[in-house]
């Protein structure tokens, strides 16, 4: 068998054709590709911004009914939601049970008794005596003076006999003071000992009134207990009567002004409406759960309506934002399509399939678009998302979901 060799010509096609089928994979291999991305759409519309934080509500006239003595609290048990009107007994006080006495301080307390008794023996007495001496110096002035009418005895002795009188009436006066303050110390001691009504077991409830008309929002000591004077009992409110304290921090709480409109959410229903009415005057430093300190102050918020449900009360977490701006037609940017590039706000603009570096200048914007000022159009694509890799002039295709 007999291998004819290939012709010269046929050998110059076939090598031909291999380098342009190499030359056309490297071209291949090598130019650039087209980044997927996600595209979005500047657009023309309302834009609100608002600023957020955690509040709760609260019972705007709260009302703490206190002991106002010491004494044994009867049992009131769990009452939290109970209707109340204005004066109605919502507890009851033994004041006879703040008399009892450890050992030592009873022997204390005998001790000053018997003390207070011997002082009030004393001071009779010496009122006794001093009755005893304005008595002789009563009979000694009217003897003088008889004398003295009869002009037997002098004028002399009718004035030494009336100033002894005086004197003597002055010292009975303060015999009997010093009597009355002896009785006065002697029944202290009596009662710090034997208060009225422990013995004889006497009733001496002191009953505790409603303030005002509401719910029993808390009970704070339900059972049978000895408490202090001014012991928080219970507390007393119209839940109807809500208000919202948020708080914001400082350099946000600063754009505040009354009457700013207020959105309430994530309370657990619809989203209600207020306004807010104060910004409290002082701040105060609190430590976030990551451990930064903030300067916060409190924000005092209306609510235009309460549920019609009633659901919402006293305690209960909700979440504000407040309305710093708004404009009903603004352009406006996805705040996702934004970047910083050397110290300005850019994007990468969609155009004939490649992404184009567009400087922007922005004005106010919350958590999702942003108004435009300069740089862009309505109707412009961006790039959303845009990775670091991605570069100006570079080809891109939307990625479809």
């Amino acid at each position: 068998m007999t291998i004819k060799a290939f012709k010269p010509g046929f050998r110059l096609m076939f090598w031909t054709g291999a380098g342009v089928l190499l030359a056309g994979l490297l071209v291949y291999a090598f130019w650039p590709k087209a980044v997927l991305v996600d595209v979005g759409e500047v657009t023309r519309g309302e834009l609100v911004v608002e600023v957020r934080a955690e509040g709760r509500t609260r019972v705007r006239d709260l009302y703490v009914v206190a002991a106002p003595l010491t004494g044994r609290l009867q049992r009131i048990g769990n009452r939290t939601g109970e209707p109340v009107r204005k004066g109605d007994v919502v507890g009851r006080l033994d004041p006879s049970e703040s008399a009892l006495l450890d050992p030592r301080t009873r022997a204390e307390a005998e001790a000053a008794l018997a003390a207070a008794t011997a002082t009030l023996s004393l001071a009779q007495a010496q009122l006794s005596e001093v009755e005893a001496v304005e008595a002789d110096a009563a009979r000694e002035a009217e003897r003088a003076r008889t004398l003295f009418a009869k002009q037997v005895g002098s004028r002399a002795a009718v004035d030494r006999t009336t100033t002894n009188l005086e004197a003597a009436s002055a010292r009975v006066a303060a015999a009997r003071a010093a009597l009355a303050v002896a009785e006065a110390d002697q029944s202290g001691s009596r009662m710090r000992l034997d208060p009225p009504g422990a013995s004889t077991g006497a009733p001496r409830l002191r009953e505790l009134r409603a303030p005002a008309s509401g719910k029993i929002l808390r009970v704070h000591v339900q059972s049978e207990a000895i408490v202090a004077a001014g012991t928080a009992i219970l507390e007393i409110g119209d839940p109807e009567r809500l208000e919202i304290v948020a708080e914001f921090l400082s350099e946000d709480a600063a754009q505040f002004r009354p009457g700013a409109e207020v959105r309430l959410t994530g309370w657990g229903g619809q989203p209600l409406a207020g306004r807010v009415r104060t910004v409290e005057p002082s701040g105060y430093l609190k430590i976030s759960a990551l451990g930064v300190e903030e300067q916060r102050v409190n924000v005092i918020i209306d609510l235009n309506e309460p549920p019609a449900d009633q659901v919402l009360s006293d305690g209960f977490r909700i979440d504000a934002a407040v309305t710093v701006w708004s404009s009903p037609d603004v352009l406006q940017v996805p705040v996702s399509a934004l970047f910083r590039d050397q110290g300005a706000w850019s994007v990468f603009q969609v155009a004939d399939g490649r992404a184009k570096l567009v400087r922007v200048e922005l004005g106010y914007q919350n958590q999702s678009q942003a108004a435009v000022k300069s740089g862009l159009s309505a109707g412009d694509l961006v790039v959303l998302y845009p990775d670091r890799s991605l570069g100006d002039g570079q080809p891109v295709r939307q990625r479809l979901d």
